[in-house]
């Protein structure tokens, strides 16, 4: 099974605000982005989509969908991106840098106040993917996502530690192809 992770373009958010599970929109960089998105995905044959619930990934998903003429995504809590909890449409600049600092040194243990580590993001996405596996007659899966699943999925492909997923380079509407066959996962490209 080819498994294709998309990350949305970019948000309408301010630079440098937290924005996690915040259900943000789009810029208006969204058509420019679609239009650069669209050829990496025509080489597609009818695969199942999915889609995080937060409308960045769904009308990006709907946009494809409409576009190709692809079964309608299917929409899984699972692919939502981190939740910083009480963080939340904070300016990173307005929560108290000392606690930020413990976040960012232990980050794969520690949640923000009220949100969730990611160790837990890591927990859920493995889960989305194996799940996926079990479906032997799934040949594509087209899945639009956030940065924080994506680099947990390239981090499991590899076996990575998730401390050094952060690393990794997702940019906005970047793809990247996962390959799992005969219980083996691959990572085949990432940030294309």
């Amino acid at each position: 099974m080819d498994v294709y992770l998309v990350r949305h373009t970019t948000p309408d958010v301010a630079i440098g605000l937290c924005y996690g599970q915040a259900d943000v929109g789009l810029a208006e960089s969204f058509d420019a982005e679609w239009a650069a998105l669209r050829p990496k995905l025509e080489h597609l044959v009818n695969p199942l989509v999915f889609s995080s619930p937060l409308q960045r990934c769904a009308q990006l998903a709907q946009r494809a969908v409409n576009h190709y003429s692809f079964p309608a995504p299917l929409t899984d809590s699972r692919l939502m991106e981190l939740n910083f909890g009480d963080w939340e449409l904070k300016s990173w600049c307005d929560i108290p840098q000392g606690i930020v600092g413990e976040w960012t040194d232990e980050h794969v243990k520690q949640a923000p106040p009220n949100g969730e580590s990611y160790a837990h993001l890591h927990h859920r996405a493995k889960e989305f993917l194996y799940d996926l596996a079990m479906h032997q007659n799934i040949k594509q899966a087209l899945v639009f996502t956030h940065d924080g699943v994506i680099r947990a999925l390239v981090a499991e492909a590899l076996n990575m530690p998730l401390r050094e997923a952060s690393r990794v380079e997702v940019n906005y509407g970047s793809v990247t192809h996962i390959a799992i066959e005969a219980g083996v996962t691959r990572l085949e490209f990432v940030n294309r």
